[in-house]
Parts: C-alpha cells; structure tokens; sequence
C-alpha cells in the first residue's frame, strides 16, 4: 500500500502484474475458507458452462449442414478422439472421455482467462496439479490392474547392457515420479508467464511516449497467448495419452 502511495505522489509508474492471480471471495471481502466462492471457482464454473453449451447445446439438433457450434463440437471431438486412437490403440479409446474432458476444461479455461478482468484457473498450480495427479494416479493403479507385476517392466529397458539396466531402471523410476511434477507445472508456468507479460507491458501504456509500442506488444503477446493457450491444453492432453499407452502397453 505504501509503494502505491508512493507511485501515485510522485507521478511514477506503480503495478503489480502478480496481483491477477491472487485467489479471493467473488462476493465482498474477507478470508477465503473452503466453502466460499471464489474468482477461481466462478471461472471454472463459466469453463464448465461454455464446454456444454459447445458440446451439448450446440450439438443438440445434429444438422446434415452443421451450424458453426456443432462444426467447432465435432472438429474438437474428432481431433481428440484421433489423438486417443493414434496413441493408445483401439484399446485406449474406452478412455476417450476422460481425455476429452481434460482438453476441453483445460482449452476454455486458458481462452476465457485472456478476456478482460478474468481469472484463468489454469495459472495456479494448485488446479494443474490435481488433474496431473489424477493422471498419475489413474494411470498407475490401470497399470497394475490391467497387467498385475509385469508392469513394473516399464522401468526395465532389456534392450539396454545388463550392466546399465540397474542405472536406467532407477532414472525411469525417478523419472515416473516426476511426471505429475512437470505435468502441472508446465502448464500453470506458461499460463502464468504469459499473462504476466502481458500485465506488464499493459502497465508501461500508461506512459504517453512509449505507450504505442506497448500497445503493440500487448497485441503481439496476445496473439502468442490465444496460441500458447490451445498448445498447452493439447500438450497436457497428449502427455495423458503417453502416460496411458504405458499403462496398457508397458513392454513397448
């Protein structure tokens, strides 16, 4: 409080491009408890609403000619579904809807967040990590029940020298461990990244004599969002379907 004080006394330049991810009541002030609604849960109770009026409403008179939602519902669901197959085999698509809803929830709550005073779920790791351990988790229990011990061989590389494969069994393992890690963290970091960027340079448009090249850079970085924004939702949904091809295919 004290340095915007200061900024706004002395005609500086005072912004905290951190302050959009801060989690807060939806309704009034005060403490922030399990039980209430946040800005976080409100946007992804919108992500939840905008993914069925695409895949429900916008579907739901299944047209010869389609309209432009039925035709964005079925790209999506033939993209992802084409994805599940090309990866995992035939088996892997009973899968499919799990994948699919990842993608969606993930793809509308990046693009709802660049909208203007939104809060993007996705930034916090505290949401990615709960969708990257439920893969994890999800995929290790299906590996055991679907292939009992010798899933194990997963972190056994038989085509390696006996001498090596105690080493690269024990970096596969630390690997393994890893993966909910990365998977939460890469996309929170460039969902967060990005709209600090942005946060910034929208702080220097308000100086008159640098104020249309920052203008520019916000469009530029916006551009860059909109596509980091769907590669990153399509990147946490091809590393599931890694993840589960491993499950169902371990000796591969």
């Amino acid at each position: 409080m004290a340095a915007e004080a200061h900024g706004e006394q002395t005609g500086g330049l005072a912004f905290h491009p951190m302050d959009q991810f801060i989690v807060k009541p939806f309704f009034g002030d005060g403490a922030v408890s399990w039980y209430t609604i946040t800005n976080a849960t409100v946007w992804m109770a919108v992500a939840v609403l905008a993914i069925f009026a695409l895949l429900v409403l916008g579907t739901s008179k299944r047209s010869v000619i389609p309209s432009r939602m039925q035709s964005v519902a079925e790209l999506a669901y033939g993209f992802i579904y084409k994805m599940v197959e090309d990866i995992c085999g035939k088996e892997g698509v009973k899968y499919f809807p799990y994948i699919m809803t990842l993608f969606m929830f993930i793809v509308f709550s990046n693009f709802l967040g660049l909208l203007p005073m939104a809060f993007t779920p996705t930034s916090h790791i505290s949401v990615t990590a709960v969708m990257a351990f439920a893969v994890f988790f999800g995929v290790t229990i299906l590996g055991f029940v679907k292939n009992g011990a010798s899933f194990l061989s997963l972190f056994w590389v038989s085509s390696a020298p006996l001498a090596l494969r105690p080493v690269l069994a024990l970096i596969e393992l630390i690997s393994y461990f890893v993966r909910p890690v990365s998977h939460s963290i890469r996309l929170a970091g460039n969902m967060m990244a990005g709209h600090a960027v942005i946060k910034v340079f929208a702080g220097f448009a308000a100086l008159a004599a640098i104020a249309p090249f920052s203008v520019l850079a916000i469009t530029a970085m916006y551009g860059l969002e909109v596509l980091v924004s769907f590669i990153q939702a399509y990147v946490f949904a091809i590393l599931t379907c890694v993840y589960l091809k491993d499950a169902l295919h371990p000796h591969h």
